[in-house]
């Protein structure tokens, strides 16, 4: 009942963003003119456009194989069908649920910890963070930006001077995220982060022993239950090589993903930016995107297409066309590919959001019953870090 109340609470959340979101970026723009604009474009480049964008899932599904390998060797159909699956998942349905639901599809076929692969699927997280923080950054500082830009978006300005500050911010937290990922990383580390935050509850040294012990259960050990799993992630790529080669398909895949924007702007009158320009405007809507939204991102993928095409000086209408007709292009090969994937493994799906949620449900009071909450902190500590 209360994993049910959040889906509800998530999904009104985002129907309220992306409602907001649409409002703000289409109230300017005449729907006729809009329509026109579609009857305008050239959709033959539908088709070199989307076949870029499975490419760039043939890829993810690479790098995948290599972050499961020390737990099982795996085919490339077997960690292709649970991956499309998953993001299939992502574009109908709201919290994300492709992303426990690919483990629980693993677990199902191969028999894997949902654990662990759930970790992997963190790890790939992390790498895509890391080289969208760093394209963004290079973006930013090879892409001219005019002085005199000012754009407005509901009660906020963009300007020049507020992209350079966005940029400097973004270093700071790619580094801070680096930081953090080796803090996690090393085990010495991840110990004492972890020995601090079972303290925690002991610092609101008025509060009653059984309220620090209820905040500890259901606090404290979800935070661990999260930095384990990145750890599990992580730990499976010791391997400089094997970060090499991550960080590698994560370039292409990345690349690759602009360049479908790219293609796409050919067959779109009135997109006439170049190719790093595209790029800036792709992250712009990657930033959009990672906040809450309705299943497939619609309302904040249109806001944040047309906020960064506006910087480039492409006109409203001509950025709202092409934006509504890039997205129906990113998702349609997804959900495609990931429905005859789901007929050919036989993946019911209403069982595989079931089965994620248990499973998800599963490994959270597999960390609860690690640190028992009727131990005081010295024994929770000893009781925990005994086997490290």
């Amino acid at each position: 009942m209360l994993r049910n109340n959040k889906a509800i609470l998530t999904l009104i959340a985002g129907l309220l963003v992306s409602g907001i979101a649409l409002y703000l970026t289409f109230r300017n723009i005449p729907l006729h003119e809009l329509a026109e604009y579609f009857n305008t474009v050239n959709y033959w480049w539908v088709i070199p456009a989307m076949a870029v964008v499975l490419m760039s899932f043939l890829i993810r599904v690479v790098r995948w194989q290599l972050l499961l390998l020390p737990i099982k060797k795996t085919e490339f159909w077997s960690a292709f069908h649970p991956l499309m699956i998953g993001f299939m998942l992502n574009c109908l349905l709201p919290a994300r649920v492709g992303e426990l639901a690919r483990p629980a599809i693993f677990y199902k076929k191969e028999g894997v910890s949902f654990a662990k692969v759930l970790a992997t699927v963190g790890a790939e997280r992390v790498f895509d963070i890391i080289m969208l923080l760093l394209f963004f950054v290079v973006v930013l500082t090879t892409v001219e930006i005019s002085p005199t830009l000012d754009l407005t978006f509901g009660d906020y300005h963009l300007n020049k001077a507020t992209l350079e500050m966005i940029g400097v911010t973004t270093v700071k937290l790619a580094f801070a995220l680096i930081a953090c990922i080796i803090l996690v990383s090393a085990e010495k580390s991840r110990t004492i982060i972890i020995r601090t935050i079972l303290r925690l509850p002991d610092l609101v040294f008025f509060a009653t022993r059984a309220f620090k012990e209820k905040v500890r259960e259901r606090v404290c050990t979800k935070l661990i239950s999260i930095i384990e799993g990145f750890a599990a992630g992580l730990g499976m790529l010791k391997d400089p090589k094997k970060v090499g080669l991550c960080l590698a398909l994560t370039f292409l895949v990345w690349s690759l993903a602009g360049v479908s924007h790219y293609v796409m702007a050919f067959g779109c009158p009135g997109i006439e930016i170049s190719f790093l320009e595209m790029y800036a405007a792709m992250i712009i809507l990657c930033f959009f995107i990672s906040l809450p939204s309705v299943p497939g991102f619609w309302g904040l993928w249109e806001a944040g297409g047309v906020f960064g095409l506006l910087i480039f000086g492409v006109p409203a209408k001509e950025a709202a066309g092409f934006t509504l007709t890039n997205h129906v292009i990113q998702m349609a090969p997804v959900i495609i590919v990931g429905l005859v994937s789901s007929v050919i493994t036989g993946a019911n799906i209403s069982q595989v959001v079931h089965r994620a949620d248990v499973e998800h449900g599963a490994v959270g009071r597999g960390i609860q019953m690690e640190v028992n909450p009727g131990m005081d902190t010295d024994e929770v500590n000893g009781e925990y870090f005994k086997d490290r």
